[in-house]
């Protein structure tokens, strides 16, 4: 059975996020989380040590994140009943990247499916701040879903890659499964530096060759950046989702680094899968 950590902050992108994850693995025995988090905003030393004012804030916190949580999980429970899943609902007073962190850890969660964006998301920002801070430390692969993302079968995956690292097959199943269930073809794409690849890139794309097998077409486009070539891809080919391994010879560092569209002029429109460094 998967474990799919859903957090949710209520806001319309949170919900549509959480809406993909029920549709896309609906065949699949799942058990989902719908994690809220709350924090007073004045919280510091003053809180800790019960001001008067504060005294029973987190009560009433508490309270408030457990009702939406229900109320979430009657909606989801009607909207896409399927005996195929479970839902249960978790509240903690915590950051939501430290309480992420400590579930995907203590339940072992094999998948965080998240927004792009949280309520106060303004349109220019390419990722919210949790939702960097959870692709960036989370030890499981994350799924953050764009805003008003239309639901769509991911028939076409993206998986631009270097070949700078050694594929392992496990690690890779968060691809495998979706590609396995959706027959999908997965579109590998190298963008080339202007030399022949290296003995061990030669060595390592033979291993994903053999573990992608006949779901995989492999691209090579001509020298160009990285960001580029995946928005040519795109503009070209009809994608519906993007799957990138978060390593240090990827561009995803600075991808979250330089948060603003327009610098980078990276759009996600569509899922995109993020497998932690293997």
């Amino acid at each position: 059975m998967k474990k799919i950590l859903l957090p949710t902050d209520f806001s319309d992108n949170s919900i549509q996020a959480i809406g993909y994850a029920l549709k896309i693995f609906k065949n699949a025995k799942c058990k989902f989380y719908l994690m809220h988090t709350y924090m007073p905003p004045v919280y510091n030393a003053e809180y800790l040590v019960g001001s008067p004012g504060l005294i029973g804030l987190g009560d009433v916190m508490q309270e408030t994140s457990m009702t939406q949580l229900e109320k979430l999980k009657s909606r989801l429970e009607k909207e896409y009943s399927n005996p195929n899943h479970s839902l249960v609902i978790h509240t903690a007073f915590n950051t939501l990247v430290n309480e992420v962190m400590e579930t995907v850890e203590s339940e072992g969660i094999d998948l965080v499916v998240m927004g792009t964006k949280g309520v106060t998301g303004a349109e220019e920002i390419l990722f919210g701040t949790n939702t960097v801070h959870v692709i960036r430390k989370a030890n499981c692969p994350v799924l953050v879903v764009p805003p008003n993302f239309e639901y769509e079968n991911p028939m076409e995956i993206l998986f631009p890659t270097d070949y700078e690292i050694i594929y392992k097959k496990e690690k890779l199943s968060p691809l495998l499964d979706i590609a396995n269930e959706y027959g999908s073809q997965i579109n590998v794409l190298h963008v080339s530096t202007g030399y022949e690849l290296t003995p061990d890139q030669e060595k390592q794309k033979k291993g994903l060759e053999k573990i992608l097998g006949n779901k995989a077409l492999f691209h090579n486009v001509p020298n160009n950046e990285i960001i580029d070539a995946i928005n040519a891809f795109q503009a070209k080919e009809k994608i519906n989702m993007l799957v990138m391994v978060q390593n240090k010879h990827t561009f995803m560092e600075r991808l979250f680094i330089e948060p603003v569209i327009k610098k980078i002029g990276f759009h996600v429109t569509i899922p995109f899968l993020v497998i932690p460094q293997f």
